[in-house]
């Protein structure tokens, strides 16, 4: 095994370092980074050659590292983990991070939903401005360095056991190593069944944010299609969750897109138990049956011999109309006029009712974030500390929080990579 370290300075460093870091994603680089901010000795442990692999992924490329909401809405995009975070972000919020990016020459931007990127569109930009400031703090990093155990003594850390056997002794440990998500990143969920050994309670690890599977195929007929200003329905016969409204895109496996990346996570627990889960697609969520009714009848007046599939192309995209009439019943050539009572109802209660069965969601492969983690009740929302094992802090992904899309996770793995940082250079 190779281990580069391309900033260190033998001048700077004792033979242990105050902290050592393990992950080199946003969460282990912002926790690197204030921890070297307050004059501790930091090593940075990655086992990939390079660091924030899957940082570069995020936005599509694009990096959404934050929101510009206010807390009320950030805390309600955790679910019922939303609380836990209330502490962190008094600490280092949305304000925060911004101004650190910018105060080092990333210029950001606002799109709609409040949804923050760099104004050069790269995620890129935001991994540069990280990198210099680990050199700037004098960071040690260790790249292709994997750690094989937290090492631990009398539940007190002591250190981490690399693969190599090798054991780098501190008394301040922060684990960052991620979850399960795009494993081809390195994120293989590992390094939380090591915290499980000693003795911390993890929430099993399931995909979130990740697109669904359909029964039915005819999605794939129409794979790339995105429906615009539609609301979603999802039930398991017993609970309901009904969306914002957004879009929803049509893939060769059934549907994704933000509305459906924002209930998934719910929805894979539902697919847990076998009972039949659906997706309801109003499609013209902001009309009522009555209004669509009459819209019909006005249609059928003004051009009774005009076919449904030409009439229809006025209220859908032209690739989802045959489906759409398949579904309701209805040939595409009938003649408005030849429409009877029967079919004029059913067309428009499929406009508010398109159902799709759920069989299941995307692998690891696919999710953006990682449901399920450390336990939050295993960690001290105000210092990032286990609550089982002494000096053990942890940040990002490790913990079982998972946001919305819009740049919640982001902003949730760089505000308790902080913290945990902060509080691990204050124990020193």
């Amino acid at each position: 095994m190779t281990i580069k370290q391309p900033f260190h300075d033998k001048n700077h460093r004792s033979q242990n370092p105050s902290i050592i870091v393990v992950g080199g994603g946003p969460a282990g680089m912002m926790a690197a980074i204030r921890g070297a901010q307050l004059g501790s000795s930091v090593t940075l442990i990655e086992k990939n050659a390079t660091l924030g692999r899957k940082l570069l992924l995020t936005g599509k490329g694009r990096c959404n590292l934050t929101n510009a909401a206010g807390l009320d809405v950030f805390l309600g995009s955790y679910g019922v983990h939303g609380p836990f975070l209330r502490d962190v972000f008094k600490i280092f919020f949305n304000a925060e991070l911004m101004r650190f990016f910018e105060e080092r020459g990333v210029a950001l931007k606002v799109e709609r939903q409040a949804r923050v990127f760099p104004v050069s569109d790269r995620s890129g930009s935001i991994l540069e401005a990280l990198k210099k400031e680990l050199q700037a703090r004098r960071v040690q990093v260790l790249f292709r360095a994997e750690a094989r155990d937290i090492a631990v003594d009398h539940k007190t850390v002591t250190g981490v056991v690399l693969a190599t056997g090798q054991q780098l002794k501190s008394c301040h440990v922060i684990w960052a190593t991620g979850g399960k998500s795009y494993p081809s990143t390195g994120s293989t969920g590992e390094g939380i069944l090591m915290a499980s050994r000693w003795g911390h309670r993890v929430v099993p690890l399931r995909p979130a944010l990740v697109g669904l599977e359909t029964r039915q195929t005819f999605p794939g007929d129409m794979r790339g299609l995105t429906l615009k200003n539609v609301r979603l329905r999802f039930s398991n016969g017993k609970k309901q969750i009904v969306s914002d409204i957004g879009e929803v895109l049509f893939t060769d496996f059934g549907v994704s897109g933000p509305l459906v990346f924002s209930h998934s996570g719910q929805v894979v627990d539902w697919l847990t138990v076998p009972h039949r889960v659906t997706v309801s697609l109003d499609l013209k969520p902001s009309l009522t049956e009555e209004i669509l009714t009459q819209r019909f009848s006005s249609d059928i007046l003004v051009s009774r011999h005009r076919k449904i599939k030409n009439t229809l192309k006025g209220y859908l995209p032209a690739r989802f109309v045959d489906v759409f009439l398949r579904q309701g019943g209805v040939s595409p050539d009938k003649a408005l006029c030849q429409l009877t009572l029967p079919e004029q109802r059913a067309l428009v209660r499929l406009f508010k009712d398109f159902i799709l069965d759920i069989r299941g969601a995307r692998s690891f492969k696919e999710a953006m974030v990682t449901q399920g983690g450390v336990d939050l009740k295993n960690v001290n929302p105000r210092t990032m500390e286990s609550r089982v094992v002494r000096g053990l802090f942890f940040a990002g992904e490790m913990l079982d929080i998972d946001g919305t899309t819009g740049g919640f996770n982001l902003q949730a793995a760089f505000s308790t990579g902080y913290v945990a940082g902060e509080s691990a250079a204050m124990r020193r």
